[in-house]
């Protein structure tokens, strides 16, 4: 299989695995409400209920949304952003980052005055300790990358292992590689599957519905 047949293979998986992904409410896309950012970055994306639907160009201009979406808009949108970029139609979104950050160290040194520091940028650096503790991007990255199901991983692993094969220069190979080690391969073959959230869900509307009729486990019980 060639290469433009393998993208053309993803980019079906793709569609197929988020059909069915339900989209978060307009008031619960924007995960920072900090400044005026976050809700500029996201206001392209209000109204709009279908990803596939989605310009390209709306999606490379909107590139920081993926920065301020919150886990469900960032999970809703998010294979919209891959088919535009296996086609070659985004110039400034990064989608690769999005999905490896926090999985990969990386030291830069920085001169100041007489000395050269060494800063650590990745995985094991802390997010901002006088607000969030011990949290690394590490952490941050697990956390936010959890919303995908088993089928959506499949899909991104995918999409990495696509983007780090089909680059010439081997750009972000180390990072798309720890990604997939440390995260998303067995994400995609252990993650909760599309099937497992639905019945979870059937499960807590018939639980609500029994609490609001009245019904309880004891009185069966007790009927019995």
């Amino acid at each position: 299989m060639d290469a433009m047949q393998t993208k053309q293979r993803i980019i079906e998986h793709i569609r197929q695995a988020f059909r069915d992904t339900e989209r978060p409410g307009d008031a619960f896309l924007q995960g920072s409400h900090e400044g005026c950012e976050p809700g500029d970055s996201v206001a392209p994306f209000i109204g709009v209920t279908d990803w596939s639907q989605l310009d390209p160009t709306i999606l490379d201009a909107s590139y920081t949304a993926l920065s301020f979406f919150s886990e469900g808009g960032f999970r809703y949108f998010l294979p919209a952003y891959l088919i535009a970029d296996l086609e070659e139609q985004l110039q400034t979104a990064n989608p690769v980052f999005h999905l490896t950050n926090g999985f990969f160290d990386n030291v830069v040194k920085i001169p100041a005055g007489q000395r050269i520091y060494e800063k650590t940028i990745g995985k094991s650096a802390f997010v901002n300790p006088r607000r969030y503790g011990a949290m690394t991007w590490h952490d941050h990255a697990r956390c936010q990358l959890s919303v995908f199901t088993r089928e959506e991983a499949g899909v991104i692993v995918a999409y990495l292992e696509y983007k780090r094969d089909a680059g010439p220069y081997g750009l972000n190979a180390e990072e798309i590689n720890a990604a997939l080690d440390i995260f998303w391969r067995d994400r995609a073959a252990n993650g909760p599957t599309h099937q497992a959230i639905r019945q979870h869900l059937t499960e807590e509307e018939e639980h609500l519905k029994d609490i609001g009729s009245g019904k309880n486990g004891s009185e069966k019980i007790g009927k019995g």
